[in-house]
């Protein structure tokens, strides 16, 4: 009796997206966890080579990541604040700038009637909002501490990412393994290869694109810095975390580079400085940035990033952000795979289904002369 194991393949797949959308809500430190294991994976590896023990390894690189957490919370923390109140003040100046002199003008010059766009009410929420933006860390512990229950897994999620991450880390090569001998052995070399190509992907955008976002933060907010902007580290940042979609971060920085050099200057040197600074970010990204950290491995499609971090959060919250990339580079590497199947068969070139009838009236014919 033949069984057909798709079915089974198929039911385990919908269990596992429905135990997903069940347990969201305590997911969220393993799923942490297991990219921290994920992204310092290879430099445990080169550790062992070196001839330190798996435990040591681990336990230098989480003192290294914690080291650099609190050395960036310590510093970056009150710069942005700092920030966000400078941001405060000059976001109502410049709505009424916006309200008062370049809606008027476009009403002269393109002769329209804009008398219904006013910004007033704009103005008044963003300026609310910015100024409970200094808050925010009192306003996330207020909000866990509101009950004992609320503050208690708070504090248990916080405590086992790391616990959860330096577990995983240790052992991973060994899951790996446990993995691999699970697979059917007709199927293995198949599913290891795809593996395998799922691995570069991800390799390719979330390990090398993460450190291209860190070092364009940095560039960009250097950069903005000697030019004299007062909100060059919040734009800077801003940048760096936009360039998860390639390109973007440049649009969306320079456009708000531009409008707060141009509301704390006022002069065409400055605009042509804060230029200079993201074609120089832009120039060493395409450079040295992306072939040193990302290499020539096939990444993420733009659009595809923005799609799968869209759809993971509007089905499973904050978990689906988490698991988004993961899955689009599978499906990625799924749909390349049945692509390249397609192409060759004989549903896609009908020459293959004739040399194959051809071959097999061949053999018939041979079989019944003999």
């Amino acid at each position: 009796m033949n069984i057909d194991y798709r079915w089974y393949w198929a039911a385990g797949l919908l269990g596992l997206v429905l135990l997903v959308y069940l347990l969201q809500p305590i997911l969220s430190p393993f799923l942490i966890g297991m990219l921290l294991a994920y992204l310092g994976d290879p430099l445990v590896d080169r550790l062992e080579r070196k001839g330190i023990s798996r435990v040591w390894g681990v336990s230098l690189v989480f003192a290294l990541a914690t080291f650099l957490l609190i050395l960036m919370l310590l510093i970056l923390v009150p710069l942005l604040g700092s920030q966000i109140v400078t941001l405060k003040d000059q976001v109502p100046a410049m709505i009424d700038w916006f309200n008062n002199t370049a809606l008027p003008w476009v009403q002269s010059t393109l002769r329209i009637s804009l008398s219904d766009f006013q910004l007033a009410d704009v103005r008044e929420t963003l300026k609310d909002n910015l100024g409970q933006t200094g808050g925010l860390l009192s306003a996330i512990l207020a909000q866990a501490t509101r009950s004992t229950m609320a503050l208690l897994t708070w504090v248990a999620n916080l405590v086992m990412i790391p616990v959860v991450g330096f577990y995983l880390l240790r052992d991973w090569d060994q899951i790996i393994v446990r993995c691999r001998e699970l697979l059917p052995r007709h199927r293995e070399p198949l599913v290891v290869k795809l593996v395998g190509e799922c691995d570069e992907v991800l390799g390719a955008f979330i390990r090398g694109q993460l450190l291209v976002m860190l070092a364009l933060g940095v560039i960009y907010s250097l950069g903005l810095w000697l030019v004299g902007l007062e909100l060059a580290l919040l734009i800077g940042m801003l940048a760096g975390l936009a360039s998860i979609v390639p390109y973007l971060g440049f649009f969306v920085g320079i456009s708000a580079a531009l409008i707060a050099a141009i509301f704390q200057f006022g002069d065409l040197f400055h605009l042509v400085a804060v230029v200079a600074v993201f074609g120089i970010g832009q120039i060493i990204e395409s450079t040295l940035l992306t072939p040193l950290l990302v290499g020539d491995r096939i990444g993420l499609h733009p659009v595809a990033v923005i799609f799968a971090i869209l759809a993971g959060g509007q089905l499973f919250g904050f978990v689906g952000i988490l698991l988004a990339l993961p899955v689009a580079a599978v499906v990625m590497v799924l749909l390349r795979h049945v692509y390249q199947q397609y192409k060759a068969s004989a549903a896609y070139d009908r020459t293959l289904l004739e040399s194959a009838q051809a071959e097999t009236d061949e053999a018939a014919s041979e079989a019944r002369e003999e």
